[in-house]
Formats: structure tokens, sequence, C-alpha cells
């Protein structure tokens, strides 16, 4: 019986020892709650589009590839910004080197201009106004049968 009531008179102890313990707050001791600072007005620009106007409008693909490169996805994130604050039709045009048959070339340029596509609709920018064409091999940006050309030749345009 004794150790109940050791154990029961320590326990009191230590419920007065937290009790006197805690303080309460005054409204000087209060912590202060920040004023939100002024969010800056958004910058008007007069014509949208002036963003991209020194912006790339031709993305190079590897040989046999469709996966953007890291140049052409920062560029892309730039032309979707504008394309959602105002929206307006553009055609991607796909491209490949003359390596390759005429029909996989088409399927490869299309692929492209697909991948184009796919990555402004995930930043964004309305399906509806994104059209895409594939020329394969059929318009080169470059003539000849060598690495140089070929580079030049494996590519999806933004035209505007």
């Amino acid at each position: 019986m004794t150790n109940t009531l050791k154990t029961f008179l320590t326990l009191i102890a230590v419920i007065g020892l937290l009790a006197g313990c805690a303080s309460k707050m005054t409204t000087e001791d209060a912590p202060v709650e920040a004023t939100p600072e002024p969010t800056p007005e958004p910058m008007v620009v007069a014509d949208p589009y002036e963003a991209i106007q020194n912006l790339a409008t031709v993305f190079y693909f590897d040989f046999d590839q469709s996966i953007l490169k890291a140049e052409a996805r920062s560029a892309l994130m730039i032309y979707a910004e504008v394309l959602k604050e105002a929206p307006k039709s553009i055609r991607l045009e796909g491209h490949a080197d003359e390596r390759g048959t005429r029909e996989y070339n088409m399927a490869l340029g299309e692929r492209r201009a697909n991948a184009v596509r796919d990555f402004l609709v995930l930043q964004g920018v309305d399906s509806s106004y994104i059209e895409t064409v594939s020329y394969g091999e059929e318009s080169p940006a470059a003539i000849g049968s060598g690495d140089g050309s070929w580079s030049q030749n494996r590519r999806v345009e933004i035209k505007l």
C-alpha cells in the first residue's frame, strides 16, 4: 500500500509541476503575423508573341529518334506560356533525313511533330490550336548525303 501511495503522490506532484510551468500567453507575447507583401502586377505586354520573336522555330532530333532535346524543351516552355496566354493556331512540321524508306520517314516526321505537340499540350496549350504535318524526307533543309546535311534535316519546324 505504501508503494501505491508513493506512486499516487508522485503523480500528483508531477501534474502540479506541469500545471505550474504552463504559462498564459498575453497579447504582448502573441506571435506577430507578417503582413503579406503586395504581389507585383503582372507585366502587360502589348504583343504576347513579342516574347518568342527571337526563339528558335526549328528543333532538331538525333538519328532515328523522336525524343525532344533539353534545349528544345526550354524554348517550348516559353512557346507554351505565350500560347496559353494568347491562343493562336500553329502548325508543327515534322521532317526526317533521306535515310530510310519514304514511308518510314513520313512516320518518323509524324512522331517528331507529335512529340512537340504532346509536350506543348502537357504544358497546358489547347490541342485544338495545334496542327501536325509530316513531310518525311521530302522537304530537306540541307541538300547532301552526310552527317552535316542529315542533322539539319531531322527537325520539327513551328509555323505561327
